[in-house]
């Protein structure tokens, strides 16, 4: 019996029903196993509305999140750009979890769900079980589990302390949530044993919190000795990054419901953590990957060509770069750049120039893309795979250059153009944009008078002489006094000299 192309077909319309995104899936799974190499956790795949999709773009993309009025206002923004056409939807909303939870609009036509499944269920699946951040900083298999937790605990203080008290701890948690995790690995993550030890580390907080706080006299007019200061600062353990981290411990007037919900915030701080450090190579495997499936479905003749040209469309409009003269223009794209990259590696491994020959030995001519590519998503960040990757063919198709901006100057000053010398120093130039100890204010707890008035002091160091922004900064001050309780001092100080550059100081709330 002769096989026809329709009998071929995934799917022939647009329409599409669950067998469909079963045959879809297996399809996809063919090619990303035998062809591709993936590897990646079960998929699970749920289907929701565009309502539903607008509600998890408010929740930071946790749809199994806790409730928090900013939530609403950010789902009524999105809602109402949607509605008057001015802001699409995701097609797709992807969790970091064992088994990986992939979320598809049940508005997508039968070929958009096949790119949001080879997009998501494959592309970034892959990337969230091999990556080194994300092995070594999250819990896959504990985080919907914890997520279930967190909502029901932080409805149940809204239950016995009132909404009005447990909004004002998350406002002021959610202010310092890019100031809550930890930089430096300090364990693996075990998000599974969080509720069963809540207890328990109630019980090591109240001790914790006895030691440090009940035979302190309210005033002294002792000056502390220097081994006094020492002794202090190394039971506090500082100087301290994780600013969330050092008041559950420590914040003198927090009950322990609200060193809880500091400890909620913040383990879902650290769980996005990788995810703002991988956007570009994150988002360039995942495309790279429906791109590759659904051209390997379209030759297999398992869709046609109005199905790959609809995908086409969809993908050449994610990938899109404006222009910086273009009124869309709100910096580099990272689909755009990182599907530019991926692209260009498998050709250097493949099709190598002499130029590429020269600029990347160990891989030019190697005649294997996957192999060169499942190693890159596996071992590097933004940063690194930028400054190690980054070809000049591609600063030349995506036409980069770096630009000067002195404040004491008069004009911009173009610093690096198209030639052997610019090539290298506009790569170190971007890849430092995506640097965290760039871009991140390096901000740490460095003492607390506990004889004295009990003052938080805070010292941020300065890069470049970029100091905080005054209103800004004031603000979170404002919610980090109300968790504290005294009053805070932030300390502006250059790196490198030490010399003081600016002072905040701001009281509680009263």
């Amino acid at each position: 019996m002769s096989v026809t192309t329709e009998d071929r077909l995934l799917y022939e319309g647009a329409e599409w029903d669950f067998d469909t995104l079963r045959i879809i899936h297996d399809a996809c799974a063919e090619i990303a196993g035998k062809e591709l190499g993936l590897d990646w956790y079960t998929n699970r795949i749920e289907v929701i509305s565009a309502e539903q999709m607008l509600d998890a773009y408010a929740s930071t993309g946790l749809p199994l999140s806790y409730r928090h009025w900013s939530f609403g206002k950010h789902f009524a923004q999105h809602e109402a750009m949607y509605r008057r056409g001015l802001r699409g939807l995701a097609y797709e909303i992807v969790i970091n979890s064992d088994p990986c939870v992939s979320y598809v609009m049940e508005e997508n036509t039968a070929t958009m769900q096949a790119l949001v499944i080879a997009h998501a269920a494959f592309g970034h699946n892959h990337f969230f079980k091999n990556n080194r951040l994300f092995r070594e900083w999250t819990d896959a298999k504990g985080i919907l589990d914890y997520l279930e937790f967190a909502k029901g605990y932080v409805q149940s203080c809204e239950e016995q302390h009132g909404e009005m008290a447990v909004e004002r701890v998350l406002d002021s948690a959610h202010a310092l949530m890019s100031h809550g995790v930890h930089r430096h690995r300090r364990r693996a993550p075990d998000l599974q044993s969080e509720q069963r030890r809540e207890r328990e580390r109630r019980e090591h907080d109240e001790r914790m919190y006895n030691v440090l706080w009940s035979t302190l006299p309210e005033k002294t007019t002792t000056p502390s000795t220097s081994s006094e200061e020492e002794r202090r600062r190394t039971l506090l353990q500082l100087p301290g990054e994780n600013i969330l981290y050092f008041l559950e411990k420590t914040a003198p007037r927090l009950q322990p419901w609200q060193r809880e919900i500091l400890r909620i915030v913040r383990n879902i701080a650290q769980y996005f953590l990788p995810q703002r450090q991988t956007k570009v190579m994150n988002e360039g495997c995942a495309t790279y990957v429906h791109h590759r499936i659904l051209n390997r479905l379209h030759s297999q003749g398992r869709i046609t060509d109005g199905h790959l040209l609809e995908a086409l469309h969809s993908h050449t409009s994610v990938i899109m770069q404006p222009g910086f003269d273009d009124q869309r223009y709100s910096g580099i794209n990272p689909y755009a750049l990182g599907f530019a990259m991926m692209t260009d590696i498998a050709r250097i491994a493949e099709q190598p120039t002499e130029e590429d020959r020269e600029w990347f030995p160990d891989f030019a001519g190697s005649g294997d893309a996957m192999e060169v590519l499942r190693y890159a998503w596996s071992e590097f960040r933004d940063e690194s795979f930028i400054l190690q990757f980054l070809s000049p063919k591609v600063m030349r198709d995506l036409r980069l250059f770096h630009l000067v901006d002195d404040v004491e100057q008069p004009a911009l000053r173009v610093d690096s153009m198209h030639d052997e010398r610019g090539y290298r120093r506009l790569r170190r130039a971007l890849a430092r944009q995506y640097d965290p100890a760039t871009t991140d204010a390096d901000i740490q707890v460095v003492d607390v008078d506990l004889s004295g008035d009990r003052r938080l002091i805070l010292e941020h160091y300065v890069q470049a002489g970029r100091l905080l922004d005054d209103q800004e900064a004031r603000q979170v001050l404002r919610h980090l006094a109300s968790l504290w309780t005294y009053d805070v001092v932030l300390r502006e100080v250059a790196v490198p000299g030490g010399a003081a550059l600016r002072e905040h100081v701001v009281s509680p709330p009263r």
